[in-house]
């Protein structure tokens, strides 16, 4: 194989990747929250009706995850990505324009169609194709776009609609999205793989005559694809359930023992704790067994939840928030690059899409669940027991996948 000097073109896809999840985190998944504030301000709606709206967002996207997945894999991510955009856009644009509790539920239906092919699926399937050897390194910067929307898009969506209102704040956060994503998805998407511009994946150029393969063979089979797919996708759901619903009730639980303005520091830190969590997965991803990585991380966040319920004290929950932030990114990653490695880039879209389709819907109920048993106790210990216990049995999924291919693994390391 050789390789020319000039940037490998799947880096721009990267690249333009890691900036449609920052719009993708910003007005989907971290945007919920901020609509949820405005629209109790302003429209005078309650939380639990608006709520809902934001369930019907999360559960519209699990929805669709597979058919994102498997359109991309049939007609590249181009006309997919450019569809979502719009529909993201328009659904928050929309939004600011409710006058009724009734609309907002399609105003979200439409966030959710959005989210679903600028997230996590349709990301990872834009990039399966053009990496084998950086495979992880490649879908973990794409994705790390979304600490970029809680860092910097977050902030900005507040100011805009502190600054010119709800409606208006909320167009301008839609057109911006438009403006800035439509272009850059027409120009840079517009190949599907390295096979269009004659490389191998990496960049590689094959010699003459010497046709364009991927550089590992995966390890799933007929024999153990359902067993491994499977393991991969309960161990995942059940801990991005816990971890939707740690984020999402953070801030309560930590306003006893920190205050207000402690608590929020708090979840700041821990963001900022999940960011260097990104920035290590990076530089380690494609040289270890990534089941075992993500199987350590599930433990690490259960002895962290552990800790939290068993020591209830202002220094405990500053530890073991760090650890557990410090996991989040790799919750929130390791798994389409799981199915990537195990099951190569071959149909990945339709792959991860089934799997992506059960963590969804398991994980949209997250946060209801966790103030569930909060209210029903009148305390979190429980509930962050329970929350630990189900991360343990996550941890103890991916671990049974690979038990019996661990052999397959480490020959696929070694290659």
């Amino acid at each position: 194989m050789k390789r020319d000097s000039e940037l490998f073109y799947g880096w721009r896809i990267v690249a333009a990747c890691f900036l449609i999840a920052a719009f993708a985190w910003s007005l989907g998944l971290f945007g919920s929250s901020v609509y949820l504030q405005s629209l109790t301000a302003e429209r005078g709606w309650t939380v639990s009706t608006i709520s809902s709206a934001i369930t019907l967002f999360f559960l519209v996207s699990a929805a669709v995850q597979r058919v994102v997945g498997r359109s991309i894999d049939r007609w590249g991510p181009r006309p997919v990505l450019s569809i979502g955009c719009l529909s993201l856009a328009g659904g928050v644009a929309l939004i600011g324009q409710a006058s009724s509790v009734w609309q907002l539920y399609p105003c979200f239906a439409l966030v959710g169609i959005g989210w679903s092919t600028l997230s996590t699926t349709g990301l990872s399937a834009t990039v399966a194709p053009w990496f084998e050897r950086h495979q992880g390194r490649s879908m973990t910067l794409a994705l790390m776009g979304a600490s970029l929307g809680a860092i910097v898009g977050v902030p900005l969506l507040i100011a805009a609609l502190s600054r010119f209102g709800l409606e208006a704040g909320l167009l301008l956060a839609a057109l911006l999205a438009i403006v800035v994503l439509l272009p850059l998805i027409g120009k840079v998407l517009r190949y599907r793989s390295p096979d269009a511009l004659g490389l191998s994946r990496d960049g590689d150029r094959p010699a003459v005559g010497e046709p364009v393969a991927p550089t590992h063979r995966p390890i799933a089979n007929p024999n153990n694809r359902s067993r491994l797919l499977w393991s991969t996708t309960a161990g995942f759901a059940l801990a991005l359930t816990v971890q939707i619903g740690f984020i999402t009730h953070h801030v309560k639980l930590a306003e006893p023992l920190l205050g207000a303005r402690g608590a929020g520091m708090l979840v700041s830190a821990a963001g900022v704790a999940a960011l260097i969590g990104r920035l290590i997965l990076v530089r380690i991803v494609d040289r270890v067994d990534v089941r075992r990585l993500a199987a350590g991380i599930l433990l690490l966040q259960t002895l962290a939840l552990m800790a939290i319920a068993a020591w209830p004290s202002a220094r405990v929950l500053v530890v073991a928030s760090l650890a557990y932030g410090y996991g989040i990114g790799h919750v929130t990653t390791l798994g389409p690059v799981i199915v990537r490695r195990e099951f190569g880039a071959s149909d990945f879209g339709a792959t991860y899409g089934t799997a992506a389709t059960v963590i969804q819907l398991s994980s949209a109920f997250g946060p209801f669940l966790l103030g569930a048993i909060r209210d029903g106790f009148g305390s979190y210990r429980p509930g962050l027991a329970m929350a630990a216990l189900v991360t343990s049995v996550g941890c103890l999924a991916l671990m049974l996948g690979r038990r019996r291919d661990s052999a397959s693994v480490e020959n696929h390391l070694a290659e």
